[in-house]
């Protein structure tokens, strides 16, 4: 009787994984159940930390708008200007607030006095 060949779906579907992994250090590059595993490990990873990424960042804007507000007196708190820009229906989000409070900081002093009358 002779050999029979196998298929080449399985060998492909592994190659793929090891394409995946092949930055991966050690075993979990080499071995087919470990690659496995990393690689569920690292793609759960990935989700929850787009989340966290998005939440940092806002984290960080906040904190900038916050220490340039608070440093020159230019509004009692954080909370204040951005009630107040809601209530003049300005659409300056966090991230463009904190780049003109980084940037450009006589710009923040104009807005805010402005809202403030």
């Amino acid at each position: 009787m002779t050999r029979i060949r196998r298929g080449y779906i399985a060998r492909r579907r592994r190659t793929k994984m090891r394409l995946f992994v092949s930055s991966f250090r050690g075993a979990h590059s080499r071995l087919t159940r470990s690659i496995i595993q990393q690689k569920i490990r690292a793609l759960v990873s990935a989700h929850r930390d787009r989340d966290r990424q998005k939440r940092n960042f806002r984290r960080l804007w906040v904190t900038r708008i916050n220490g340039v507000i608070r440093g020159n007196r230019v509004s009692d708190s954080y909370s204040n200007l951005i009630n107040n820009l809601y209530k003049r229906q300005l659409l300056l989000n966090r991230k463009i607030l904190a780049q003109i409070a980084i940037l450009n900081r006589n710009c923040l002093y104009t807005i805010s006095n402005d809202i403030r009358k």
